[in-house]
């Protein structure tokens, strides 16, 4: 297991450094910084010495070693809309985010529980047909198209709960569930096949023949042996729905890194996008690596070699 950790934890660094470039590269496809800093009236003089002071004069290369050694001192550039450094910006709507996520996890986690159960245990019959039809299409619907179904509905036409906005649980309620209809839809369906697998089990079928009661063998036998791949998906989920937060915030104005980040894509303010990708790449990598971790925790008949 140390093995296995320490070279998952080692294929981290080739992958942040691919991030690197790709976020680096982001620079230069939205033009000349120094044209956003000036006034469009900037002398040539004022062009070339602020070019220098920021050493875009230097190579391609060049600058992005600098920015390399910037990102391990945690520095990711100065945001020239807020004129302070961009990852306390950043970390500043990371807990907005966090919150939005993990509602929508926990929407997803008791939707997915009872349909998954009852798809496997009514397996071919119309209950089955119904949640196994709907698991597709709540896989399918696109979050923005959905969030704006249930603001026309749930905000608009029946006002029932805010349109936009956050600061108290009613303004919750529409985006997590908007974000965790998807995550609900494919955590349903892994917990539908891992129930029918472990209800084919042996140990089960003995159950059943010893005459123990039905609820009792899905609960205690089938559905606790089911839960391994369950949480790992579970787990999996978490770092989609980090990264899927995004638009959802957009559609409702939630005040996270979603919004955050495509308002600096609007301003172009670049030091501000970079940190943005940057720290949602590494939290979808590090969740991952925690679900890996998780799984050997849970079934200890896996082996990494």
């Amino acid at each position: 297991m140390k093995k296995y950790l320490f070279w998952r934890v080692m294929q981290i660094i080739p992958v942040l450094l691919l991030i690197s470039m790709f976020v680096f590269g982001l620079l230069y496809m939205a033009g000349d910084p120094v044209a956003l800093m000036l006034p469009e009236d900037a002398t040539q003089e004022q062009v070339d010495s602020l070019r220098a002071s920021l050493g875009l004069d230097q190579p391609f290369y060049v600058q992005y070693f600098h920015f390399v050694g910037d990102l391990l001192r945690g520095d990711f550039g100065y945001s020239y809309r807020y004129n302070q450094p961009a990852l306390p910006i950043v970390l500043e709507r990371l807990p907005a985010t966090f919150e939005l996520a993990f509602s929508a996890m926990f929407v997803a986690i008791i939707m997915a529980i009872p349909l998954g159960i009852a798809s496997a245990t009514k397996r071919n019959t119309f209950l089955d047909i119904f949640i196994s039809g709907g698991s597709v299409l709540g896989k399918a619907m696109p979050n923005f198209w959905l969030g704006i179904m249930f603001i026309l509905m749930f905000a608009i036409t029946y006002p029932f709960f805010p349109v936009s906005g956050s600061g108290s649980f009613a303004h919750l309620i529409l985006p997590a569930i908007t974000l965790g209809t998807a995550s609900a839809a494919e955590m349903t369906r892994v917990l539908r096949s891992s129930m029918l697998e472990t209800l084919n089990q042996d140990y089960v079928r003995t159950a059943v023949s010893k005459g123990v009661r039905n609820t009792k063998v899905v609960n205690l036998h089938a559905f606790r042996n089911a839960l391994v791949p369950f949480i790992t998906i579970t787990f999996l989920q978490t770092s989609s729905l980090v990264s899927g937060a995004l638009i959802t915030e957009v559609v409702f104005s939630w005040p996270g890194l979603g919004q955050l980040l495509i308002q600096a894509i609007n301003g172009r303010d670049m030091a501000i996008v970079q940190a943005s990708i940057f720290m949602v790449a590494f939290i979808v990598i590090a969740m991952n690596l925690f679900a890996d971790i998780l799984y050997r925790v849970l079934d200890p008949r896996i082996r990494y070699d």
